[in-house]
């Protein structure tokens, strides 16, 4: 790829192209996708009935129960022998989500991770390691299209193997890794349990996504790693890596690449739209996918919508958490962001840990569980843990109990980090 193109050179083509696509989307959804002429009809509007990007906001919602509820393939709207691949969630929580793509789907997708990495500093000619899991979920596959589209070296690690993923970093010498944030940290160990100094690698640029990580989180793996650090997000629902990232020169948080999907923020509770610049549940709907047009999905993430700085498109800040991983604890609001936040502040605290929520009475009990670092000893250990419970309270605004667990004693994920227990429901009231 010689040329990434960053779409529209201003609002006013911005919007009128938006407004293009989204008529044709809407168009396309109601009458190839029975769910979506049910619910439209459901609604009272037509596609006819958009004229203005704010008569979006008539249109009804979709959800990930909407995607389990039509499961395997109810909400596509192409015929099957169009359908060039299918991707599909863990289903952890349920039956998986399913989305398809045509030829045409994956040709886009690539072109947007592309933009993406090239966004993130990467260049045609660079190594890039992906380390996102390969298969069902949409990370591996999607930012291995987008690198070879951009003309990138691959290298196809997936996910795990974590001594092997070192190795191939000192021997191939890669100067990009796409891979979860918290997977970046297992690598990191990893390094450091061998010995070998990360800072001396050749990688230049880390593009993590997947899940929600913190400024101190950049800052960590960047000085760690003589890196830069940017932002990539994406669900499978929307189309996977590459709905939105962030660009290396200013760091500011993920740019959506609205020419191809059209963002809201919405209240949670009610749906209403807020202003640019409040916070809400983030909402999309695609412009130019067709084998499973989705209109206005509740991704659940919690952000808002700030001014573009590199182009015209809007950013998002950075996910506060989601709107159904929000633990109440004695009544306040607790996300597991909020909680790294406060660990990432203790020196001696390396950031793996998990938190464990029972009520083995009338209230609910906190236990923070964190790895000291290898080079803190279990009396500084037991500092840093009693200084934590001091900032969780300070804060946060809750009491939690700590414990400080040698390195390498929680589980590592090589995917999404599974931070919470919360076993309230298996304790007696």
């Amino acid at each position: 790829m010689a040329e990434v193109d960053y779409g529209p050179a201003n609002l006013a083509e911005l919007r009128a192209l938006q407004l293009e696509r989204l008529k044709s989307t809407l168009a396309h959804a109601y009458a190839n996708s029975p769910h979506y002429a049910k619910a439209f009809d459901a609604a009272g509007v037509t596609p006819d009935d958009l004229t203005s990007l704010a008569d979006l906001a008539r249109f009804p919602f979709t959800t990930k129960a909407d995607l389990r509820a039509t499961y395997p393939f109810g909400m596509f709207a192409v015929p099957q022998e169009q359908v060039s691949r299918i991707h599909a969630s863990s289903g952890t929580t349920g039956k998986p989500t399913v989305v398809g793509y045509t030829k045409r789907d994956i040709e886009i997708w690539a072109s947007l991770v592309a933009r993406s990495i090239h966004a993130a500093g990467g260049r045609p000619g660079m190594k890039a390691q992906i380390s996102y899991g390969y298969g069902l979920f949409t990370g591996g596959l999607g930012a291995h299209y987008g690198a070879e589209a951009l003309g990138c070296t691959v290298i196809p690690m997936s996910g795990g193997q974590t001594e092997k993923q070192v190795q191939l970093i000192c021997d191939f010498k890669p100067d990009i890794i796409m891979v979860t944030p918290s997977y970046m940290l297992a690598i990191l160990d990893e390094f450091r349990r061998q010995g070998i100094d990360p800072r001396a690698s050749s990688l230049k640029y880390g593009i993590f996504g997947a899940e929600p990580w913190t400024e101190a989180m950049r800052r960590e793996v960047e000085e760690a790693f003589d890196i830069k650090a940017c932002d990539i997000y994406g669900l499978s629902e929307v189309m996977g890596p590459g709905v939105a990232q962030e660009f290396v020169s200013s760091q500011a948080g993920p740019t959506i690449w609205e020419d191809h999907f059209y963002p809201e923020v919405i209240d949670p509770a009610t749906g209403e739209v807020l202003p640019d610049g409040e916070e809400g549940e983030l909402v999309f709907t695609s412009l130019t996918k067709q084998a499973l047009p989705i209109i206005r999905y509740r991704t659940r993430d919690l952000t808002r919508l700030l001014p573009g700085i590199e182009v015209p498109m809007r950013r998002m800040a950075k996910i506060t958490g989601r709107s159904d991983d929000m633990l109440i604890i004695r009544g306040v609001n607790v996300f597991p962001t909020q909680i790294e936040e406060q660990v990432l502040k203790c020196e001696g605290l390396a950031p793996h840990f998990e938190v464990e929520i029972t009520r083995p009475g009338r209230m609910d009990e906190v236990l923070i569980i964190v790895e000291r670092r290898l080079d803190c000893d279990e009396a500084r250990g037991s500092a840093e843990g009693a200084r934590l419970a001091g900032y969780v309270k300070e804060v946060i605004g809750i009491s939690a109990r700590t414990r400080i667990v040698e390195s390498g004693a929680l589980p590592r994920s090589s995917g999404k980090a599974a931070r919470v227990r919360d076993l309230r429901d298996r304790t007696p009231a």
